[in-house]
């Protein structure tokens, strides 16, 4: 059962609703963008340089690590290292919608993971040892998305001073 408008399986099943979960926080994500120009959306905003593009070109780049990577699927190649953190800037020469469609690529090819795996599969993450079930990664991801959401909604406060979870005129 899903509630209304919400997306949420009030009554799934484990798998459905850290899906639904995952999905939630990547949708307040991207509601964090809407209406902003792009100087806007690349413009660092912590002494870091955190920017609300470069949590997303980072949100895609972990997606696709712990997803993709971890269970051997294919990842698209990347023009940037996501090692050394140059996921989490964004250069001159990329553009708005080439992160935003990164994104969107990441969490299609997520997707197709979550859907096509048991929770119980057990995937090897390169960069660590030791292997990780599809669960764990499920639950890390919404854990590392919330995170991000988080930040994001800083970041956007103190840009335009709009608040919350969801984009304007959402509930």
């Amino acid at each position: 059962m899903t509630a209304p408008g919400s997306g949420m399986p009030y009554a799934g099943d484990e798998k459905e609703s850290l899906h639904a979960s995952l999905d939630r926080q990547r949708d307040a994500v991207l509601g964090k963008l809407e209406g902003l120009d792009d100087e806007q959306l690349r413009r660092p905003m912590t002494p870091s340089g955190t920017s609300l593009l470069g949590l997303v070109k980072h949100l895609g780049s972990i997606e696709y690590g712990w997803f993709c990577s971890t269970f051997g699927r294919e990842v698209e190649p990347l023009w940037f290292d996501p090692y050394t953190e140059e996921d989490m800037t964004v250069g001159p020469g990329e553009t708005t919608a080439r992160i935003v469609d990164f994104y969107g690529r990441a969490r299609a090819a997520a997707d197709l993971v979550i859907t096509e795996l048991p929770l119980d599969t057990l995937g090897k993450p390169a960069w660590r040892e030791g292997g990780a079930s599809l669960r764990w990664v499920l639950i890390h991801m919404i854990e590392e998305t919330a995170r991000h959401a988080g930040h994001m909604d800083i970041v956007r406060e103190l840009i335009d001073g709009a608040t919350g979870d969801r984009p304007r005129g959402g509930s």
